[in-house]
């Protein structure tokens, strides 16, 4: 499983609402823009326009279901997303240590000079 960073795959999660759709989804293991729209604060077309982002991304798969679409989380597309969640806040754990032990020494070496 890579976990390179794909901005595309990061822009559709950084919607709350987004987020909140696929919540709503792995809840309830499917559903359509309308049983969507219905626990959501917005229209059915604006969570039609959600879910193609989603889509698009990968994060979501479709099925015709009558004269709607029933979607699904793909679960190897979250998961992918989740190790590139991990592997950026490991890059950032990383970085802050380093800070730290800077910060560290100079405290040190302010300490020694006194």
């Amino acid at each position: 499983m890579s976990t390179a960073i794909d901005d595309g795959l990061w822009s559709a999660i950084g919607d709350p609402t987004r987020r909140r759709v696929i919540d709503l989804l792995l809840a309830e293991g499917q559903g359509t823009a309308t049983t969507l729209s219905a626990n959501l604060p917005v229209t059915r077309q604006a969570v039609a326009k959600h879910l193609a982002v989603l889509d698009r991304s990968g994060l979501v798969r479709s099925a015709p279901a009558g004269r709607e679409r029933r979607y699904r989380v793909d679960e190897a597309q979250l998961a992918r997303a989740v190790a590139q969640l991990n592997s950026v806040g490991a890059m950032w754990d990383a970085r802050l240590q380093r800070i730290k032990r800077l910060a560290e020494a100079i405290q040190r070496a302010e300490n020694a000079e006194k």
